[in-house]
């Protein structure tokens, strides 16, 4: 069991400076109240009465729940969690921030300790379970992400379901009428990763609308998985002309894989990239993508989180704001009119 001795070791204070900064009876330097909070956050200890005064209390801190999953772009990730700890600063908060291995049960107990006034959640599901934990304790509660029910919640998140509409729109502007979508890996789709599922149902709504037929193939984004996903498509559809990629790992393979089947980029085959700018000038062609700021939703989200902490100090009960920024479609050297279909094998 964690005792207040090894808190104060592992945040170089006294153990009396630990129980003034649980029960609160003493002046403390937030600086010295931060390193004490996160300790005790970083070793789980329970402080049980304390944790019941410092409820009490604005820690200034903010919990960021953000995965660590090797399926996901991470310098996205870094760049909304930067992007929050930013502004959280701004605004005279710390983050603390926790990774997502424990599920439900992370969340449950970061939210009883009492030790953030607020959780930011990263990475949402449709049906996310961590959800039903903050509701239950009544956590000032913000997600990067949207959920099927987001109420008693704030949620900022790209519009994804606009973004495979424009994927649609372009490709079929320019003609093509056989595309191939090129998804994540499957276990994002099984855990209804909200991200992926908008993208993919908005892309399918505007493809019957512009009657483009498409096939949407799955892909964990090694080389091998994108040339066996890219054999599958033009066995399947051998028209396909355009091609959406929204997981990026797939997109250098991809790009290597069509070259090396004579199929050039883009006089024989367009590409659209779901994926952040930087990442689309790094490759050869620079990349038509369809993107979002990153940076925004961590400013939106910690913006939300300070008017609900604001709201609940004054006694009120705080507006539950949905907020979708909507992508842009940036169009550079990969995309190109429909040219006459490979021909049908005799």
């Amino acid at each position: 069991m964690v005792t207040i001795a090894d808190v104060a070791r592992h945040a170089g204070v006294s153990p009396s400076t630990v129980s003034y900064v649980l029960n609160g009876s003493h002046q403390i330097s937030e600086t010295t109240r931060g390193r004490v909070l996160r300790s005790v956050a970083e070793l789980g200890f329970h402080p049980n009465a304390g944790a019941r005064t410092l409820a009490g209390r604005r820690s200034r801190i903010i919990a960021l729940v953000m995965p660590l999953r090797t399926d996901m772009y991470v310098p996205v990730m870094m760049e909304i969690a930067i992007s929050v700890t930013t502004e959280a600063r701004r605004h005279g908060y710390d983050v603390l921030l926790v990774t997502d291995e424990e599920g439900p049960e992370g969340v449950r107990r970061v939210a009883a300790s009492g030790l953030a006034d607020g959780v930011i959640l990263m990475d949402v599901e449709l049906g996310d379970p961590r959800i039903p934990a903050l509701r239950a304790r009544g956590t000032q509660a913000v997600l990067i992400g949207l959920p099927d029910d987001p109420h008693q919640l704030s949620c900022v998140d790209h519009d994804f379901t606009a973004a495979g509409a424009l994927c649609a729109d372009h490709l079929a502007d320019l003609g093509h009428r056989d595309v191939g979508f090129i998804g994540y890996g499957s276990g994002v789709y099984k855990r209804h990763a909200g991200y992926a599922e908008r993208t993919l149902a908005g892309f399918r709504e505007r493809a019957e609308q512009r009657r483009v037929r498409f096939l949407h193939r799955p892909c964990e984004g090694t080389y091998e998985s994108t040339a066996w996903t890219l054999t599958r498509i033009l066995a399947d559809r051998p028209g396909t002309t355009g091609f959406v990629v929204q997981n990026e790992a797939a997109i250098g393979p991809l790009l290597g894989l069509l070259k090396a089947a004579g199929r050039s980029v883009p006089e024989d085959t367009s590409v659209v990239a779901l994926c952040p700018e930087q990442l689309a000038e790094q490759h050869t062609p620079a990349l038509t993508t369809v993107s979002g700021p990153g940076q925004e939703l961590g400013r939106v989200a910690v913006g939300q989180m300070i008017r609900r902490l604001t709201a609940a100090q004054r006694g009120e009960p705080p507006t539950d704001e949905r907020v979708l920024l909507q992508p842009t479609l940036t169009v550079r050297q990969s995309t190109n009119g429909q040219p006459s279909p490979p021909k049908e094998p005799s």
